[in-house]
């Protein structure tokens, strides 16, 4: 290459703006270089990281005899800035030119067929016709490309067809058709189809992995990770978030502590996943300690990060720390702005939680159906009834937000315990979804709190069809029977259950962290290694408050 050349393609390499992209041509210009297709591809190729196609087109447009590797540059370009017509066009101008395409003009022609839309399966069909016609279809990297594109568009028999007949494939296409099968859902076929593979990499493991995950299958991405030779960052960070996203929380926390042992740096996906699951167990000493490592090894407090602590310290308790963190971020996105919303409705600062709301829209944020809940929530919270009839109607009148059952279960929650209960019986018979029993087991909880027997009722009919099993609403009815003396009724709701063979089966249990370790307790549960002495100090506090109780005013324990 000669020096000239070489500055200017040092130079094209370094553009980061459309200034720097002029200059670059400027310079080809001068020495006449625009007729090179090396330095155009070079120039084109700058282009597209930019996102200035059409400066891109314009100097392409200028060459008299272009070869198939700047057509290739150009249509790399439209694909990465999502312009599949103009991809198109592009290859029909290679055939013009009586050029002949290669593997990378089919690979990014199939991937913007993949962008076309409805229509896009049938124009891949045809560029599929070409590829076979310019005898391209042994091409390991052109069929990995169409195995991706036919199953984006549901046609994993295609898929699978074209991996088939595949004269050779290497780890790549083994593990793309492992993906495929995987995120369809067909994880045994999957499964048979990695056993086969003939080289594996930790890519290949990863890919089956995640596809345990996405199904919630624990027990056997548990297998999978035990026997995995090699595992990344990747590997971890699925695992941590396949046990979060089946509430396993203390699990997913043990796999990280596992993960930082084996020297593996995390990365700002697998931070923001542990933040959470500290956050679903309130180990607040551990979440801060993860902040903290946060900031001392200089990982970006981005809006995901961000966000996971937001979420975390409110739910902790902390919402001093959660306004912080909240403030502090530089950039904030809507989960940003939904997280401290919701972390203020929680704590029960309804009005503060709205006035973030009002500063949101000044931020131009548009809210979505989570912003709602919270905002629906905190009204929940503080008896705002106006103001919660206010916002919702206006989600799905001003703001297009149709309604969830979510939506609908606070409104039900805010009526009922502000004793609007035929109101909130009128808005459950005219939703448009099927209440469910977090609708009705509301209404009900309004009822128990304003005694009304007769609604209550209505509400245990209903719950007793969709939760047939749970003790949980007949043990409201009989409480709010006893509250009025009316004994015999209770006993005959008590003696109702016993016959049903209705009982409370899954015990309540609460979480305590004590050392960065988080210990969980069930009712009537001996499992924990220190239950004997737990019982003992339990004893001893009951046996205080008891004699504190027969004390005469002023003396103490």
């Amino acid at each position: 290459m000669l020096p000239r050349t070489n500055l200017i393609v040092t130079h094209l390499k370094q553009c980061s703006k459309i200034r720097d992209l002029e200059s670059g041509l400027g310079n080809m210009i001068k020495v006449a270089a625009t007729q090179d297709c090396f330095l155009m591809n070079q120039f084109i190729t700058a282009c597209s990281s930019v996102g200035a196609a059409d400066q891109a087109v314009s100097a392409a447009a200028q060459m008299e005899n272009p070869n198939v590797f700047v057509f290739n540059a150009m249509l790399k370009g439209f694909v990465e800035n999502r312009r599949p017509i103009d991809a198109v066009e592009c290859y029909v101008q290679v055939l013009r030119a009586q050029l002949s395409p290669t593997s990378y003009t089919f690979s990014s022609l199939v991937k913007a067929c993949g962008f076309v839309g409805g229509d896009g399966g049938r124009v891949g069909e045809s560029v599929h016709g070409q590829i076979w016609r310019h005898g391209l279809a042994s091409s390991v990297f052109v069929c990995t490309t169409l195995i991706v594109f036919y199953f984006d568009f549901k046609r994993i028999g295609e898929s699978i067809k074209v991996f088939d007949e595949m004269p050779e494939r290497d780890v790549f296409a083994w593990t793309t058709m492992v993906s495929c099968l995987a995120r369809a859902g067909d994880l045994n076929s999957a499964r048979r189809l990695f056993d086969l593979m003939p080289g594996r990499n930790i890519a290949s493991w990863n890919t089956l992995l995640d596809g345990y995950a996405r199904l919630g299958d624990v027990e056997s991405a548990e297998l999978l990770f035990n026997q995995m030779p090699a595992k990344d960052v990747i590997s971890w960070t699925t695992m941590i978030n396949c046990y979060s996203q089946n509430q396993k929380f203390r699990e997913a926390l043990g796999v990280f502590n596992e993960m930082t042992k084996n020297e593996v740096i995390p990365d700002e996906v697998t931070l923001a996943s542990v933040i959470s699951a500290c956050a679903h167990l309130g180990a607040l000493d551990l979440g801060k300690e993860i902040h903290h490592y946060v900031m001392q090894n200089g990982f970006d407090l981005d809006v995901y990060v961000g966000s996971s602590l937001i979420d975390m310290y409110a739910k902790c308790g902390s919402l001093e720390r959660s306004l912080l963190v909240f403030y502090k971020l530089r950039h904030k996105n809507l989960f940003c702005w939904n997280s401290i919303i919701e972390g203020l409705a929680v704590h029960g600062y309804a009005e503060e939680a709205l006035a973030m709301f009002s500063k949101m829209k000044t931020e131009k944020i548009k809210p979505n159906g989570v912003t709602f809940i919270s905002i629906l929530s905190a009204c929940a919270h503080s008896g705002l009834v106006e103001e919660g009839r206010k916002w919702f109607e206006s989600m799905t009148r001003d703001y297009s937000c149709p309604l969830q059952l979510e939506h609908y279960g606070c409104m039900v929650d805010l009526l009922s315990k502000a004793g609007l209960l035929e109101e909130a019986l009128r808005l459950i018979r005219t939703m448009k979804l099927e209440p469910n029993a977090v609708i009705w087991g509301a209404l009900l909880g309004g009822c128990k709190l304003h005694r009304n027997f007769e609604i209550a009722q209505i509400a245990v009919e209903e719950l007793k069809v969709l939760e047939p099993g749970n003790s949980g609403h007949y043990a409201l009815l009989v409480s709010l029977h006893t509250q009025v003396n009316r004994w015999s009724d209770a006993a005959n709701i008590r003696w109702k259950m016993k016959e049903l063979g209705v009982e409370k089966c899954s015990p309540g249990s609460s979480w305590i962290e004590v050392e960065k370790r988080v210990h969980q307790f069930a009712a009537s549960d001996k499992c924990h290694h220190s239950s004997d002495d737990i019982m003992s100090v339990l004893d001893q506090l009951d046996g205080q408050l008891k004699r504190a109780a027969n004390r005469p005013p002023g003396l103490r324990l």
